[in-house]
């Protein structure tokens, strides 16, 4: 396995992926051609002190891949629907800055403070204890997150995006097999990886039960305004366990541990076409190129 771990995520009608020095972006057009975009990374993030200090990185880089991730989800939506050619027009301005800030806000509030408003009100009207109260709260938080999954994944177009989520697994497995990438050798791996996006958010709703269970405060507006500050902590120690479990995925106690979000990930993932994984080794190629791989 390589010693750096590459990723991406899926885009429309394509995949983003990262190395360590560059970022690439392939989109299928509509005419079928694919529409490639590469960018350096900014090395004052990916080859800091501070991008190998553990806890810390993770904050850190999660941040930058989120800007990543809706730049290049504005630029592949061009691309897909043939109005952008190719250019980099995706990647710059203040818009995909606003998108993060949005989304971050709404992911805040359906997924942390809503199911935190809501336990205090089961507590308060069936006078149950703070403990009792935590577990709800942490059980109203996943239920929300796969109610959410599996309704957006009703929608003809989220189904290809996870499709392509579905191509850029079985990319990454394939390379670090030491598989030829070619869409007829990658498409005999799994559609599932251990570092996924959805397996690192669910680590998050899991963990955040632990950690909130000290801060159930009587008054409900103390109790909303404490799991604020702890978010970056609970992402910080979710992104650890997540490099942890990937260098030990072969510890049967650690394939216990990763197993529900490897679940988790049948929600988000499909089976994709070879004009799929095409599209996603096209993506990965350029930024191993740029790491000398």
């Amino acid at each position: 396995m390589s010693e750096f771990y590459y990723g991406g995520q899926a885009v429309i009608e394509g995949v983003m992926m990262r190395g360590r020095n560059r970022v690439a972006v392939a989109v299928r057009k509509p005419n079928g051609e694919i529409a490639l975009h590469e960018a350096p990374l900014p090395s004052r993030i990916y080859n800091s002190r501070i991008a190998r200090t553990p806890f810390v990185r993770g904050l850190l880089l999660l941040w930058d891949a989120l800007g990543l991730g809706t730049k290049a989800l504005m630029w592949s939506a061009d691309v897909a629907i043939g109005e952008e050619e190719g250019g980099s027009a995706g990647f710059s301005g203040p818009v995909a800055w606003g998108t993060v800030i949005l989304s971050l806000a709404f992911g805040v509030g359906l997924f942390f403070l809503l199911p935190t408003a809501i336990s205090h009100w089961i507590e308060q009207a069936f006078s149950l204890s703070k403990i009792a109260s935590s577990f709800i709260e942490g059980l109203i938080r996943i239920l929300l997150f796969v109610g959410y999954i599996v309704l957006i994944a009703r929608m003809e177009d989220i189904r290809r995006v996870f499709a392509y989520h579905g191509a850029e697994h079985k990319t990454i497995n394939a390379y670090e097999a030491g598989a030829p990438l070619t869409p007829e050798s990658v498409a005999r791996f799994s559609t599932l990886h251990t570092r996924c996006g959805t397996s690192f958010l669910l680590f998050v709703l899991l963990i955040s039960i632990l950690l909130f269970v000290p801060l159930q405060f009587d008054a409900w507006y103390l109790r909303l305004a404490s799991r604020l500050p702890l978010i970056p902590v609970v992402a910080g120690i979710a992104y650890e366990f997540l490099r942890f479990s990937t260098r030990h995925q072969a510890n049967p106690i650690m394939r216990l541990l990763i197993a529900p979000g490897l679940a988790m990930q049948k929600l988000t993932t499909r089976q994709p076409s070879l004009d799929m994984l095409e599209v996603a080794i096209c993506a990965l190629r350029p930024v191993l190129r740029a790491d000398g791989r």
